[in-house]
């Protein structure tokens, strides 16, 4: 029997979905089987005054190896990842591609003020409106040429005359 694309896919993706809903349930499983093995319900019930007041001591105590191994880790991860980027930006040198550490520089209103005001500043700001008249020249100059070319064929075919009364 054959199914269409869609059909295919849609069972796939079906499939999938239930895979992933057991292994979060298997997951959850795990973590409560572990949780349970490792720290037993507590009884309160029945203990007396010290005996509680010893049970709170045991319970800081393990709190404490517990948070002690966690900044432990913070720590390691914080170094791994120093050493890392270290190590990348070594590569990155190795390559021969220095990326430069850029600063971000801020425009005061005043100075973009006097960048109106200033003639030096404006002349800078004018540079790229004479590059596009530079560019534009260029462009008639090609124009130029092309027509020139033009006006040599045309003359030497005797055409000169019917294209005047059109321009």
């Amino acid at each position: 029997m054959k199914y269409s694309a869609t059909r295919r896919l849609l069972l796939k993706v079906t499939q999938l979905i239930s895979l992933l809903v057991t292994e979060r349930e298997e997951q959850k499983r795990a973590t409560e089987r572990a949780v349970n093995e490792r720290f037993p319900p507590l009884q309160f019930s029945g203990l007396s005054v010290q005996e509680l007041q010893e049970l709170c001591r045991d319970l800081h105590h393990k709190i404490d190896v517990v948070d002690e191994a966690r900044y432990d880790m913070e720590v390691r991860v914080a170094r791994t990842d120093e050493e890392i980027q270290s190590m990348t930006q070594r590569v990155t040198e190795l390559k021969g591609i220095k990326r430069p550490n850029l600063k971000r520089v801020k425009k005061t209103a005043d100075d973009m003020l006097g960048a109106y005001n200033d003639p030096s500043k404006l002349m800078k700001a004018d540079f790229k409106v004479n590059l596009k008249t530079v560019e534009r020249k260029k462009e008639d100059e090609k124009r130029e040429e092309v027509t020139d070319w033009r006006k040599n064929v045309e003359a030497m075919s005797g055409m000169e005359g019917r294209k005047k009364l059109f321009e």
